[in-house]
């Protein structure tokens, strides 16, 4: 029904959320770890974690335009993130 698909979306977003929760968990770490500001921001590891969802979400059969989309601005909110971590911890 409807509503069981509902519920089902429902309880995957609860999961997404947990495992994005522990992905920026990745991120401040590589705030501790990097040794300046500027290596916080890395085009060919941005680069090459795109071009890695994009080729999973093809192998999947999902969108890889989509998800591609998705990981840019998953991957810059990601950078966002990681320079504030790294200016709190240094501040």
């Amino acid at each position: 029904t409807m509503v069981e698909v509902r519920e089902g979306v429902d309880a995957l977003d609860r999961e997404l959320v947990a495992l994005l929760a522990k992905r920026f968990g990745y991120m401040r770490a590589a705030a501790r770890i990097k040794p300046s500001r500027d290596a916080v921001r890395d085009e060919g590891r941005k680069a090459s974690v795109i071009a890695a969802a994009v080729a999973e979400a093809e192998s999947q059969g999902i969108p890889g335009d989509v998800v591609a989309d998705i990981w840019e601005r998953l991957v810059e909110g990601s950078i966002a993130y990681e320079f504030g971590e790294w200016d709190r911890i240094r501040a």
